[in-house]
């Protein structure tokens, strides 16, 4: 009889793109890309200049889609011979799945997929890096990105949660935890469960169930690789 496999959750940020050339969230200065984060990530941005936030994420889809996986992508698909590894990652490129990646939940929307101003469970996967005032849903409504902007609810957190309970290993690679309700993840993971984090500025100190590795996502996660494949998977608690 075959074992179950022990189940890893990785919660991925953006740290975990960026050694594929995909630029951060915002920079120091506040700004994303020279605009003001409000000003193309809130419903009020897009209401008050739709073009300008099609166009934002126009130029970042073009971006992504022209982008490759990193190593680090590629080994978190290895290392589903070992676990049952589940993505959970605040993302919105396709990157883990084009890596090969089987379970992988967006907690912040996908943004190779477009969805209806009328009905946010009209949700369109996109052909092509455009999308165009006057880009109708089959409901007849003007289509946005389906991103999750500031201000929104976040639909996949309550499954993120289910995920994280029932975690044997926790996994976090490039994110700051400073997203909320996302950040507040790692600490539903269940009492005693291993963590390790995987980030050159990692907000989290090591001890305890905590490992921090801080280095960035490509060094760490093939650091782990090795260590994990070598190890009984049936216990990677005891090799973290």
């Amino acid at each position: 009889m075959t074992k179950q496999k022990p189940k890893l959750v990785v919660l991925t940020g953006a740290g975990m793109s960026a050694e594929s050339g995909i630029a951060t969230f915002r920079g120091v200065d506040g700004l994303w890309e020279g605009h003001r984060v409000e000003e193309v990530a809130s419903p009020e941005g897009f209401d008050a200049n739709p073009s300008l936030v099609l166009e934002f994420y126009n130029q970042r889809r073009r971006q992504i889609v022209a982008a490759q996986p990193n190593e680090g992508h590629l080994v978190l698909a290895r290392l589903e011979e070992v676990f049952d590894v589940h993505i959970v990652t605040q993302n919105v490129d396709d990157l883990h799945e084009r890596a090969g990646s089987q379970r992988v939940l967006h907690l912040h929307g996908e943004i190779r997929k477009a969805r209806s101003t009328g009905n946010p469970e009209c949700v369109l996967e996109l052909e092509g890096t455009e999308l165009s005032l006057g880009d109708l849903g089959p409901d007849g409504h003007q289509l946005r990105p389906h991103i999750v902007w500031f201000g929104e609810e976040v639909p996949a957190f309550g499954q993120a949660t289910k995920i994280m309970d029932a975690a044997d290993l926790v996994l976090v690679v490039g994110t700051s935890l400073q997203v909320y309700p996302a950040a507040g993840l790692v600490g539903l993971a269940p009492v005693g469960v291993p963590i390790v984090v995987v980030d050159p500025h990692s907000p989290l100190e090591g001890g305890g169930r905590v490992e921090v590795l801080p280095v960035g996502a490509v060094e760490g996660l093939a650091l782990l690789e090795t260590r994990w494949s070598s190890a009984d998977p049936q216990a990677p608690g005891a090799d973290v």
